[in-house]
């Protein structure tokens, strides 16, 4: 495992607080990430049946998540009540994640959630914990006879393998930023970390990073990269301080 360190981190600018420059942006994937667990997994093992096979193709890079998300559907059953109570019971939120994001806001660091899971349960999760964060993601559909549905509202059609593109909303965020940092696990995380300027991974993404030259760090949570983003303000600070 890398050593999560200052002197291993890219050079950041940012804003205020330390951090000299225009604009930095943290980007964070949600399942895995901001949420210590796989809520969508945890989701289809109550909720589907016979969706393993899918999951399979999906993990072996066979079929995009939008396909298996399409596969899937009609199998899943449930309804708004279930579902929410389900959530609520079973979610980990990361125990750093509440603290890091008060840190972020303190240093006028914006920070976005992207996820290729479902606006459900991470709205249900974020509101739980009376967190204000803006999430981008695919869609849960109620219907009736507690069938369900799936939308993507943040797919790209050119690719056409994630429900919600994470590397097209980075392209957008990018004007507003002179430096992204992102935070993930999984392999729809793949793709946008080759298009930041600084990668923390958890072991699917970090083995993925390794094996496509992407440089990253391995962390455990939220509180690893505080303390990372912490070393380079003061040590920006100190040297504004002492500089002739």
């Amino acid at each position: 495992m890398t050593a999560i360190t200052h002197d291993h981190l890219l050079p950041i600018p940012g804003s205020n607080g330390g951090f000299p420059g225009k604009r930095l942006l943290v980007v964070c994937d949600f399942d895995g990430t901001v949420c210590s667990v796989d809520m969508g997994n945890v989701f289809l093992e109550r909720f589907a049946e016979d969706w393993e096979e899918i999951d399979r193709s999906y993990s072996a890079g066979e079929i995009g998540s939008r396909a298996a998300y399409r596969r899937i559907a009609p199998f899943f059953r449930a309804n708004r009540p279930q579902m929410l109570d389900f959530v609520l019971r079973h979610e980990r939120l990361d125990p750093f994640f509440p603290d890091f994001l008060s840190f972020c806001r303190g240093r006028k660091i914006d920070l976005k959630i992207v996820s290729d899971g479902l606006d459900f349960y991470i709205e249900a999760i974020l509101r739980k914990y009376g967190l204000d964060v803006e999430f981008y993601s695919n869609r849960l559909i109620f219907r009736e006879d507690d069938r369900i549905d799936f939308a993507f509202p943040l797919a790209n059609e050119k690719c056409g393998r994630c429900g919600t593109c994470k590397r097209s909303l980075i392209d957008r965020f990018r004007p507003d930023y002179d430096r992204i940092i992102y935070v993930g696990d999984g392999y729809s995380d793949v793709c946008p970390a080759r298009a930041v300027d600084q990668v923390f991974a958890k072991p699917i993404l970090y083995e993925k990073c390794e094996k496509n030259g992407t440089p990253c760090l391995r962390y455990e949570d939220f509180g690893d990269i505080r303390r990372c983003l912490e070393n380079i303000s003061s040590s920006n600070a100190s040297a504004s301080v002492t500089k002739p």
